[in-house]
């Protein structure tokens, strides 16, 4: 699979990795439901022998059990190491109650927790999940703080998630800022605006996540579905998993299903494919929860859309947002 070097970094990536949040389970705040460690396993498994090179996780995904579960999977994986990507300053109390915390001595905490729960000696992205609420000057004192642990060798290279421009740009007044992790897919657009010139003109990667909206653009999800979702799977609250976006959005689906019988292809292959159309996107992060799922989606990045191609998808994308 060909690999795009990652913003200011060495790291060249596959233009699919892993995402490892929903490996993560229930049982907390952004749960999706149960899940067995053995599919969590053999998912990434499967996605490392279709050539994904890079494994996206964060610690409070399954309050540290995503970690976990990748640490085990690459214990077990004979082929090359991948690169192992995660996030902090998200934690969590007994309850499983999730709250932001940006001070320097937690993220310091945070990335001793994590490397003890991958069981690596250096990070190879540390990522902040989300700014501070009140956009302070914690925002600063974290960044700090992701500098020093790089000085260290304790991380390789370090990001920032869900971010916009004027907060990067106070980052990098400290220390350069090497990826930014958006939401990024056909229903949520945001970035094209703003972020991503900012992004390709300073050499900063984009490695998007959320590309087929949670599962909702796989071709897999159907209204009975989405309506049984289990209690605990944070989708259920999700509006655009329920009316009356649910059905214009499934209706996006098969159009995307159209496209993609031309190649073989699911429509969630499609929905990655899109994101990774924008040059400044350098990948897209991916979710499985067994090997079947991760046979259908690992290999997206090689699905080439011809302008005709991505003419349709705008077009039904346009005329769904009129109406």
């Amino acid at each position: 699979m060909a690999t795009r070097k990652l913003g200011n970094s060495d790291l060249d990536i596959t233009p699919v990795g892993f995402g490892a949040w929903a490996i993560g389970g229930a049982g907390y705040d952004f749960g999706w439901g149960p899940q067995e460690d053995a599919d969590s396993i053999a998912a990434i498994h499967r996605a490392l022998e279709l050539g994904v090179n890079w494994i996206d996780t964060a610690a409070v995904y399954g309050i540290g059990h995503s970690e976990e579960m990748v640490a085990r999977a690459l214990k077990e994986w004979k082929g090359a190491r991948p690169h192992v990507f995660t996030k902090c300053a998200m934690r969590w109390d007994a309850k499983g109650k999730v709250t932001k915390v940006h001070k320097a001595d937690s993220i310091r905490q945070e990335c001793e927790d994590s490397l003890r729960r991958l069981q690596v000696d250096a990070i190879d992205l540390y990522q902040i999940h989300w700014p501070p609420e009140d956009n302070g000057p914690s925002l600063e004192e974290s960044w700090q703080a992701m500098a020093e642990l790089q000085q260290q060798g304790k991380v390789r290279w370090i990001g920032v998630s869900n971010y916009d421009v004027a907060q990067m740009k106070r980052l990098e007044k400290i220390a350069p800022v090497t990826s930014l992790q958006p939401p990024y897919s056909m229903l949520r657009r945001k970035i094209e605006g703003e972020i991503v010139p900012h992004c390709e003109q300073n050499h900063i990667g984009v490695i998007v996540y959320s590309p087929m909206l949670s599962g909702l653009l796989t071709g897999a999800m159907t209204r009975e579905r989405a309506a049984s979702l289990p209690a605990d799977d944070w989708r259920r609250n999700n509006p655009e998993f329920r009316e009356p976006k649910l059905t214009k959005n499934l209706e996006l689906v098969e159009r995307l299903r159209v496209v993609g019988t031309g190649y073989g292809r699911t429509p969630g292959e499609v929905a990655i494919a899109w994101t990774l159309r924008l040059p400044a996107v350098t990948g897209a992060i991916v979710g499985a929860r067994n090997a079947k799922q991760a046979e259908g989606v690992m290999r997206a990045g090689e699905l080439k859309l011809t302008p005709q191609d991505l003419a349709e998808i705008e077009g039904t994308a346009a005329a769904m947002a009129a109406r």
